[in-house]
């Protein structure tokens, strides 16, 4: 990639950071951008510091999309911005008023220097705190100037008082003898024997004492007494049970920062800790909720659900593993069930739905026919589908506008086949990913699917591993891909050829998984050369990926990206 001139020379310009002072003094504010931007690739962490407590715009975006080639922020760059951030509440050069951290954190364990979103979430609750203190501290710095003030003018006040006084008295003293002779009548005097000066000083003494007294009692009785936000800080928060407390304590307390959550990952958490977690958030701008390894069970899903109806803009609701098993009847579960499923009406823009492991067969129609609008990404994986719930997804509202759809890991058969192949007909104008990942399907199966699949002309991500497939499936599989044009992604499973003698002729993907595959190369290269073949035949061989790739399998269920 070739870099501007404006690059080259910000790089050049924050390397030397002894520097700093001569060309602060005289940057234009066009450039503060390209001089952070060159901070934080090549870790300026004093740089960043010094910009930031400057920041002459009201807006600051840091995360954002990263490009292939870019790498994320470093810890030290990102720690140095935020203590920036509360320096500049302090600094009237500062005129930052959004701060926006979205997809500022990764989730790549191998970068070391990096920070994660658990990590982040930390570091911005300390800002929280460390802002409010510091407010404090000057607060209480200024009431001590102004208190000083106050009693120098009262000082003052009272030593023009007795001067006047004094003057007065001389004056009564000699307009007396004048009267005594004859001479012209006294000034009139008030009532209580003061001059019309003396009233007005002390009218003046009086009016600033009260004001003094109201300013005392509204910093007494107000919490958020000159609290109000000055930075609206916008993040993705990554909350457990470790930090809930923390953040719980940083939300909670009134302060010159304000945060505002655009998606929110909580783990460990019951329904009542995250109920009260929702009631801590700005109502605007949360788009996402994702909850993960929390027992809530039925009834506390159907507790939290009506509490997500007051944001406004949420269009996406993830559930994963959060023990929600109907496989067994129970006394009230239906009633619940009902209460599920009024609550997911309430939520008007949900478009992204992703239950992940509930176990709840049979009971599709109840949670997907309330909802008001028609679904674009639906992930079912682990969820025990029934025939019966294909065919209502085959003929609901969201089979024509799904454009992601994750079955995985629900047993498909002959009685599903059908359904299968209508889902498909309904989003072959609109479907681009589609994972059938430890659906059992066999040779026989998929070959009656392949001219389904061939119809999806927009498809761009194709993931059917962990599927008991021969090598001449894999290769039919691969020449209806290859057939695809717009098709980007194929995860094709290993071929039963390449497992250990004694795997059973249906295996389910938790034997594929575990099974040991044959020691040597040659029978795996046997099969990419076929593949290869293939997209030479088909000319994809630049554009088309192929992959089996069972660890990156396991890894997506398990840790995904918003």
């Amino acid at each position: 990639m070739v870099r501007s001139l404006v690059s080259l020379c910000a790089r050049e310009v924050v390397r030397d950071h002894g520097s700093s002072p001569v060309w602060l003094s005289c940057v234009p504010r066009e450039l503060y951008r390209p001089l952070l931007e060159a901070a934080f690739d090549h870790c300026r962490p004093l740089a960043i510091g010094e910009l930031v407590q400057r920041w002459p715009e009201r807006v600051l975006a840091v995360g954002g999309r990263r490009k292939p080639d870019q790498c994320p922020p470093n810890r030290l760059c990102i720690q140095a911005l935020l203590l920036a951030v509360v320096r500049g509440l302090t600094d009237k050069r500062c005129c930052l008023q959004v701060l926006d951290l979205c997809d500022l954190h990764t989730e790549d364990g191998r970068l070391e220097e990096s920070i994660g979103g658990w990590s982040l979430t930390v570091a911005l609750c300390s800002m929280l705190l460390q802002a409010r203190a510091a407010t404090s501290r000057g607060q209480r710095r200024d009431w001590e100037r102004e208190r000083k003030r106050w009693r120098e003018s009262e000082r003052e006040g009272d030593g023009v008082v007795k001067r006047d006084r004094g003057t007065e008295r001389e004056k009564h003293e000699a307009e007396g003898e004048k009267k005594a002779c004859g001479g012209e009548a006294y000034c009139q005097r008030e009532p209580g024997g003061l001059t019309p000066q003396d009233v007005m000083v002390r009218g003046v003494r009086r009016r600033m004492e009260l004001e003094r007294r109201s300013e005392g009692q509204q910093q007494n009785c107000d919490p958020d007494w000159q609290q109000a936000a000055v930075v609206r800080v916008r993040a993705d928060l990554f909350i457990n049970a470790r930090s809930w407390e923390r953040v719980r304590g940083a939300l909670s307390l009134p302060g010159p920062l304000r945060l505002h959550c655009r998606y929110l990952r909580v783990e460990e958490l019951p329904a009542a800790s995250i109920g009260a977690l929702l009631a801590l958030l700005p109502r605007q701008g949360l788009l996402g909720l994702d909850v993960r390894y929390s027992s809530l069970g039925v009834a506390g899903l159907a507790l939290l659900l009506p509490l997500l109806a007051p944001f406004p803009l949420l269009h996406t609701l993830r559930l994963h593993y959060c023990n929600l098993d109907l496989q067994r009847s129970q006394p009230g579960q239906q009633e619940v069930l009902q209460d599920m499923s009024q609550g997911l009406a309430l939520l008007t823009r949900l478009c992204r739905l992703s239950l992940t492991a509930l176990r709840l067969p049979g009971h599709l129609r109840l949670l997907l026919s309330s909802l008001s609008q028609p679904l674009e990404v639906l992930e079912l994986p682990y969820l025990s589908l029934t025939p019966a719930d294909l065919a209502y997804l085959s003929s609901s509202q969201h089979a024509s506008s799904l454009r992601e759809l994750d079955l995985s890991e629900n047993r498909l058969d002959e009685s599903s086949l059908p359904s299968l192949q209508r889902l498909l007909a309904q989003g072959e104008g609109r479907l681009t990913q589609l994972s059938l990942c430890g659906c059992s399907l066999s040779d026989g199966l998929l070959g009656a699917l392949l001219p389904s699949l061939s119809r999806c002309r927009v498809l761009k991500s194709l993931r059917l591993a962990l599927n008991p497939l021969s090598r001449a499936g894999v290769v039919r599989l691969a020449c209806a891909a290859a057939g695809i044009p717009t098709l980007q992604l194929l995860l094709y499973p290993t071929p039963l050829e390449e497992y250990e003698p004694g795997l059973s002729p249906t295996p389910s993907s938790a034997q594929l998984l575990d099974w040991p595959l044959v020691e040597g190369s040659e029978v795996r290269e046997l099969t990419l050369m076929q593949l290869q073949e293939v997209l030479r035949l088909k000319d994809r061989s630049d554009d088309l990926l192929l992959t089996s790739d069972l660890l990156k399998y396991s890894t997506d269920l398990a840790v995904e990206d918003y």
